[in-house]
């Protein structure tokens, strides 16, 4: 409990001084409610809808996830082609590479051509988006293996796939974790990205019509949504990795020893 506490409590008191400090500010200076509204108005929007704020944001979610499971999917898998080859490490680098620098409002006209305008092309953006940091982190991943270990395996003669599974997939487990935390809020970003571009539904359809009214109070809590929803998956990521690599933890505190 000490310890929970000692993560918890810190940032939870810095937030209630900074919501304090912005009552405090909008108050004093007596600024109008469009431009900043206190978070007392910002809490009575959200606690007034809150079925509004949900059905979006599970819209939004829906979107983000199947990106980040369509990007996660295909850039392993490519991953794995290229641990293996330098040669279609050479040939698949660049077009990879381009897709992360090709700015998403450039080509959201063209999916849009391609796919319609329902929820394919949001989809796709979501993943596109997300593509290259799984990409590289998970060929980093699969070649950052123990020596010792493959040096073991070869001299058993084990075969690729043997050594695949057995040791290629495990060493790449902290990697893709890793490349997990920084994709699940980027998924959610180019979702809310792509629903400010095509205007249906979701968050980004939320704010957009906010912005439209001057509803500044509801604009606020949907950012406050959004980021709670951000910083949940990512708690529910980082939970799922110390489940699933507490081997590393234990080595690391052993050798620590």
């Amino acid at each position: 409990m000490r310890r929970l506490a000692w993560v918890i409590l810190p940032p939870i008191l810095f937030a209630v001084a900074l919501l304090a400090a912005w009552q405090a500010w909008v108050s004093v200076r007596e600024i109008e409610y469009y431009i900043l509204p206190p978070p007392t108005d910002v809490a009575r929007a959200l606690a007034g809808e809150p079925g509004r704020y949900a059905e979006a944001l599970a819209e939004s979610l829906l979107t983000a996830l199947s990106g980040l499971v369509l990007a996660s999917t295909i850039a392993f898998a490519l991953a794995v082609l290229m641990a293996h080859s330098r040669v279609l490490e050479r040939a698949i680098y660049p077009p990879a590479l381009l897709v992360k620098v090709t700015p998403i409002v450039a080509v959201y006209p063209l999916l849009l051509i391609w796919f319609g305008f329902g929820v394919w092309p949001r989809v796709v953006v979501a993943a596109l988006i997300t593509f290259f940091p799984m990409l590289v982190n998970a060929i980093v991943g699969l070649r950052a293996v123990d020596t010792s270990a493959l040096d073991v395996l070869r001299v058993l003669d084990a075969s690729k796939a043997q050594v695949f599974w057995k040791l290629r997939l495990p060493s790449s487990l902290p990697y893709v974790f890793a490349a997990l935390r920084i994709s699940v809020p980027l998924s959610l970003i180019g979702a809310v990205v792509a629903e400010f571009l095509s205007g249906a539904g979701g968050m980004g359809q939320l704010i957009l019509i906010a912005n439209g009214e001057f509803e500044t109070d509801v604009l606020f809590a949907a950012v406050f949504v959004l980021a709670g929803a951000g910083i949940g998956i990512t708690a529910i990521v980082s939970y799922v990795e110390s489940r699933v690599l507490g081997w590393t933890q234990a080595e690391r505190q052993q050798m620590g020893a």
